[in-house]
């Protein structure tokens, strides 16, 4: 078979059939050629552009900070004829514009420029000015004519704060490498040449490939009839192949057919039971009511929410599940509006409510449900859906933080008070006996030092949070802290009635850490023990160790910890409920703080505790030999 569909048309009358597909192909690899070509050009060029802009950028920042640390230290000291020298030697060196350092607005008094002679002279420099600079760090920006600009504050200690304003020279662009343009022009322009000689080797060979694409543009268009479509078998093994190819296609085209719909009917019942299998995957709970509100469909975890079984919920009244009368109300509410027709409508018929129910004896006395409740369209055959989220975690997570407000609130009152009383009694009695001076300025002392750990402790949690929390390390000496830690809790015990003792080693080992929060972490142990611990109690701090570890123990005899409590106690913003400290103020930090800190340092802290006999906090830290 060789019938040959009749052409029409200029392209006809000029190419014979088969070569449109060749033409076509070779004027389209040639402008892909130039396309790529000059994509590759323009690339480059602004490639070039960008590592030239960001090359002078670089400088232009290095420059800015050595003449900012340079200018701090030389203004310092009322060098200014060297730093106006340096500033012009750094102008022309490194190619700028501009450089110049001037007080902040609205004095705008230069101190020193790139360019002397463009002022008349300098202005004395005073020993203190006002205002401070319009940047508070290194900024580098762009002018409207592609110029880099550069600046920074100058702080000098004590005096005020100066700015220094650099410009780059001549922006850099892509039309400024006129050398690179021409070669790539060049380039192109032999590429072109090359793919049109190769395309006068290959027209001849592809001509029976030409022929084949027309015959499949046909049949793209509809055509079915194999006489139309079939192509001279001159044109090579390529075409009889085709015309093979051809004849097949329209003897299996109907049982193609048949095979596609039964393909199809299949491909919908598995994504039927995958579409199943990933709503039960949900840890959101689902439920499809009808129209006399049953239940159509429900997941695994809305069973679990509603305390029941996903196959006895099937067919099943909504309400025999739903005992909240507000939840009830809602799912009347919505499902009454389903049927209407607009969008509108169904968008203004979503409710949302919480419910609460007793806890299942676990650490949450109560857990809290929210169900959002939507409408469904009339020809989905439903009348709502529900969806249904546990959100208890969330309300105890909110009830602590404002627990925690409410308390630091009070903490910080209370040094705050007592700093102001004590300040007062100096302020009416400048000439009182140097017993209570000395009295009064150490509860200011110690107050302050309580305010500045609570600061710190809120800090902290914040660092901790963020995931940002660092420790500086270096050797630390350990007996100092002690007798730090002794003194400073030694007027709390004694107001309290309480035995505070410190078992020592006689020799003491180096810690690899931060000082600060190592005795921040100290004092949170310390000072929780002496909280919770009556009076009359015993708090001891015993430190020890072994081999490479340091061992700090901190036992009291306090009202303990529940058994159920005591991994809580660690987190953030907890306290334990026990009425007996409901009057203890406290923020709920401490132990968290405490315990970063020493997971940090590489250590760790356990707890050992008895209701009504005390507790044991022991803090372990790597050490090495003193």
């Amino acid at each position: 078979m060789s019938s040959e569909r009749p052409q029409s048309g200029l392209g006809s009358r000029v190419l014979g059939r088969g070569e449109s597909l060749v033409a076509g192909a070779g004027l389209g690899a040639a402008l892909v050629l130039l396309a790529g070509v000059g994509g590759a050009g323009l690339w480059t060029l602004h490639t070039n552009a960008e590592a030239r802009r960001e090359g002078r950028e670089q400088m232009l920042r290095a420059s800015a900070m050595l003449l900012s640390a340079s200018a701090e230290t030389l203004v310092a000291d009322n060098e200014l004829g060297t730093l106006r020298t340096l500033v012009a030697g750094t102008t022309v060196t490194q190619g700028l514009r501009s450089t110049r350092i001037a007080l902040p607005e609205p004095q705008s008094t230069i101190v020193a420029e790139a360019s002397p002679e463009d002022i008349s002279e300098y202005q004395p420099l005073p020993d203190r000015w006002p205002g401070r600079a319009d940047v508070t760090e290194l900024e580098v920006t762009r002018t409207s004519d592609g110029r880099l600009r550069a600046a920074a504050p100058v702080r000098i200690a004590g005096r005020g704060e100066l700015v220094l304003e650099m410009e780059d020279g001549e922006p850099v662009t892509m039309l400024a490498d006129w050398r690179m343009q021409t070669g790539i022009g060049a380039i192109g322009a032999a590429a072109l040449v090359a793919l049109m000689a190769f395309y006068r080797t290959v027209r001849g060979r592809l001509r029976g490939l030409g022929a084949i694409s027309e015959s499949l543009a046909a049949a793209g268009t509809g055509e079915r009839d194999p006489g139309v479509l079939s192509v001279s078998d001159d044109f090579g093994a390529e075409a009889r192949a085709f015309n093979e190819l051809v004849r097949e296609r329209a003897a299996l085209r109907d049982g193609a057919a048949l095979q596609r719909v039964e393909q199809t009917i299949a491909g919908r019942r598995g994504h039927d039971g995958e579409l199943g299998s990933v709503c039960d995957a949900l840890w959101q709970g689902l439920v499809l009511l009808d129209e006399q509100m049953k239940v159509r469909y429900s997941n695994g975890a809305a069973a679990v929410f509603l305390r029941s079984k996903r196959d006895e919920m099937i067919g099943k009244h909504v309400e025999c599940f739903l005992t909240d009368v507000k939840a009830r109300e809602a799912v009347r509410t919505v499902a009454g509006a389903s049927g209407s027709a607009s969008s509108g409508a169904a968008q203004r018929g979503r409710m949302m409510v919480e419910i609460e129910r007793e806890g299942d004896g676990g650490l949450h006395a109560r857990s809290v449900l929210r169900l959002s409740i939507r409408p469904m369209r009339r020809e989905d055959h439903a009348s709502a859906l529900i969806v249904i989220e546990d959100v208890t975690q969330q309300r105890v997570a909110e009830e602590s933080r404002h627990g925690f407000v409410a308390s630091a609130t009070h903490e910080l009152r209370t040094p705050l008070t007592n700093i102001r009383l004590y300040v007062d009694e100096l302020l009416e009695d400048p000439e009182q006996d140097v017993n209570k001076r000395t009295t009064a300025m150490n509860v200011i002392s110690q107050e302050a030092r309580r305010l500045e750990r609570m600061v710190s402790d809120m800090l902290s949690v914040a660092q901790i949070e963020s995931g940002i929390m660092k420790i500086n390390r270096g050797d630390v000496r350990l007996e100092p802290i002690f007798m730090e830690l002794r003194a400073d809790f030694a007027e709390q015990a004694r107001q309290k009635d309480i035995r505070l003792k410190f078992d020592l080693p006689p020799k003491w080992p180096m810690i690899d850490g931060d000082r600060d929060k190592i005795v921040m972490a100290l004092h949170n142990l310390v000072g929780n023990a002496i909280k919770y611990t009556p009076a009359g109690g015993e708090v001891t701090v015993r430190v020890g160790g072994e081999g490479n570890e340091l061992s700090v123990a901190v036992i009291d005899t306090g009202i303990g910890i529940k058994d159920e409590e005591q991994p809580l106690v660690f987190e953030r913003f907890y306290r334990a409920r026990d009425t007996r400290i409901e009057k203890v103020t406290g923020t709920g930090l401490g132990l968290s703080i405490a315990r970063e800190v020493v997971r940090l340092h590489g250590g760790e802290i356990t707890l050992q505790s008895q209701l009504d006999k005390g507790s044991t906090f022991t803090m372990t830290l790597p050490a090495k030999a003193a």
